[in-house]
Order: structure tokens, then sequence, then C-alpha cells
């Protein structure tokens, strides 16, 4: 007999859920990341990746909501403050890695086409996120230790039992 959420099973179908949670929220912000940064590459004069830090800068923005309010609205929200910045510290590490792939093709090999920066882009962008999904689940946005997952349950249960909703005395049938 299978528990509901149990054992090794629902553990896997959980992470599967996050995973695609977490793809949709960072395959729109792959479309923010690559949109503002062409945009900035052929209306600008900035160079590449300094374009390209812009360009991340403001995806790391719109998935920090995206990431907050959906992928892990479930998980813990007390310590907003740590949580932010964890968020930064481990998203600036994802941007160093991400463009430092890019400055790579562009100064070490002279890569520098449109097409060239934007298929070492998007390779960037692969290689640190998988950094920042283990970093966000692992330190950032972290469960909530199953006690206290408990009590908000038991707690909620006891505000509807105070408002009117109908309760019956634990054996009554």
């Amino acid at each position: 007999m299978s528990q509901r959420g149990g054992g090794p099973g629902g553990r896997l179908r959980r992470l599967a859920r996050e995973v695609a949670k977490f793809g949709a929220v960072g395959g729109a912000g792959l479309l923010v990341n690559l949109g503002v940064f062409n945009l900035l590459r052929h209306t600008t004069d900035l160079q590449v990746v300094r374009a390209s830090v812009l360009a991340t800068v403001v995806a790391i923005a719109f998935n920090y909501v995206g990431f907050r309010y959906f992928t892990y609205r479930d998980r813990d929200k007390s310590g907003r403050t740590r949580e932010l910045s964890l968020f930064l510290l481990f998203s600036a590490a994802g941007l160093v890695i991400e463009n430092g792939v890019l400055y790579a093709a562009t100064y070490g090999f002279g890569w520098d086409t449109p097409l060239q920066s934007n298929i070492f882009k998007f390779l960037g962008i692969a290689v640190a996120t998988l950094f920042r999904f283990w970093s966000y689940r692992t330190w950032v946005f972290r469960a909530l230790p199953a006690r206290e997952a408990v009590q908000q349950a038991e707690s909620f249960l006891e505000q509807r039992g105070a408002h009117g909703t109908r309760q019956t005395p634990a054996g009554r049938r």
C-alpha cells in the first residue's frame, strides 16, 4: 500500500514537479535574458559581455519573483532577508559561470558574431542553471521542517474550526 507522497515514488514525483516548475520559471527567465541581451547588443554600443551581464541581472530579478511565488511558494518564508541574500550570492556565482563561458568564447577564441554570442550565452546559461538549481533548492528555498509543517497545518485547521467550519469530535461518525 502506498502512502500519498510517501516513499521513494512520492519523493521522485515531488522532485519531478519541482524540476518542472523550476524549468518553467527558468525557461521564461531564459527568454528574458536572451531578449534583453539581444536588445542591448543591437541597440547599444555595449561590449558583448557587458550586455550579457546586464541581461543576466534583469533575468535574476525576474527569476526571484518566479521562484519565490511559483516554484518554491510552499517553502519556508520566515527568513526573507537571509533568503534574498543567499539568492543574490548564488545568482552572482551563476552570473560568473554564465558570463565566463561567453567571455572565454568572445575574448579567448574570438567568437564574436551574433550567432556565436547567442550560442555561448545559451551554453553558459545551461551550465549555470545546473549550479543554480542545486544551490537554490539546497540553500535558498529550504523545505520546511516536518514538525513546523504539521504545526502550520494544525493551526490552519484550528482557525477553520474557530470560524464556524463544522468539526466532528474524533471517533464520532
